[in-house]
């Protein structure tokens, strides 16, 4: 038996159970390894950006004028994302999540690319039923992204809390916004 079986006491090496105890803690350590590095990457990527989050009014697909001021007292994801990325189709799900199990974290998605109706369209392929804004240039410049996706969180006093640039999981998510339950 070696010394990491010893620390948690598992069953000798030839059962099944012992086995897939292994595996199992195996998986757990790779998948933990590769999220902190993720957070990691990404926060080494991230925008370097002004205390104050940059005011902004954009259209969302249909028109309407949202602006950031509208979500003042509230903390706020902003997800940089365009249609073409990979990498923004895979966290979708995660942000879309987030944003039906936390309803007072307003998640704005801010598409880099358009037109409103292809935005739109594949917005609802990937379940994103969150607000969807059209970005300009001034709204990806004042925010430095230079690569996508990029997820800045905005504290209620509109703070940068954090800025992520690269892919999010939802613990990620969670961790950034402070809503780990």
């Amino acid at each position: 038996m070696s010394d990491d079986d010893e620390l948690v006491d598992l069953p000798p090496d030839g059962s099944l159970r012992g086995r897939l105890l292994r595996w199992a803690r195996d998986l757990v350590l790779v998948v933990a390894g590769g999220v902190l590095l993720l957070t990691v990457m990404g926060r080494v990527r991230a925008p370097s950006l002004p205390e104050q989050a940059p005011a902004f009014t954009l259209a969302d697909v249909d028109g309407q004028s949202v602006s950031l001021s509208d979500f003042a007292g509230q903390t706020v994801v902003l997800n940089f994302w365009a249609t073409w990325c990979g990498p923004c189709r895979i966290e979708a799900p995660a942000f879309a999540a987030f944003a039906e199990a936390h309803p007072d974290v307003p998640v704005l998605g801010i598409a880099v690319d358009g037109p409103p109706a292809k935005v739109r369209r594949v917005a609802a392929e990937l379940g994103m039923r969150y607000p969807i804004l059209m970005a300009d240039e001034s709204v990806v410049r004042d925010y430095a992204v230079s690569m996508y996706p990029t997820t800045v969180v905005v504290d209620p006093d509109g703070t940068v809390r954090s800025a992520h640039a690269g892919m999010m999981l939802r613990p990620q998510l969670a961790w950034a916004v402070g809503r780990l339950w």
